[in-house]
């Protein structure tokens, strides 16, 4: 039986406050329950003791950077769904830097849409999307 949008952790990381805040509020009123982290190593620290089902994950944080944490959270969190999100030039490098070193992840735009986050959240905890990562 899958579980229920109350039960699903989502954690939102992004160095923008103001875009985190907004899509912590975003998926708690469609009854998730959302935590955010404005850096990489906040986000390191609440995945150890929260477990989320999902991180949303900006691309360009200060120290490191999206991609590199998208990988920690595989290697160490298998069952976190991880979806990327940016709105920088300089992620198509380190998205190939990360498929150089076999790891494949999903990008979308800034600026999303917040029908379209939603939509993709709900996909990959659903399971009706397989997620474009290893």
């Amino acid at each position: 039986m899958p579980k229920q949008k109350a039960n699903r952790r989502i954690l939102i990381v992004d160095d923008e406050r103001a875009i985190a805040d907004t899509l912590a509020l975003i998926f708690k009123t469609q009854h998730y329950e959302a935590r955010v982290a404005y850096a990489a190593e906040r986000a390191i620290e609440t995945l150890a003791e929260w477990r989320p089902d999902l991180a949303v994950l900006d691309v360009i944080l200060p120290q490191m950077n999206g991609i590199d944490l998208a990988i920690v959270i595989k290697a160490n969190y298998p069952s976190c769904h991880v979806l990327l999100f940016s709105g920088h030039a300089n992620t198509a490098i380190l998205l190939e830097e990360a498929g150089r070193k076999g790891h494949q992840f999903e990008v979308m735009a800034k600026p999303v849409h917040p029908n379209v986050m939603l939509e993709r959240a709900s996909a990959l905890l659903e399971g009706t999307e397989e997620p474009l990562y290893d």
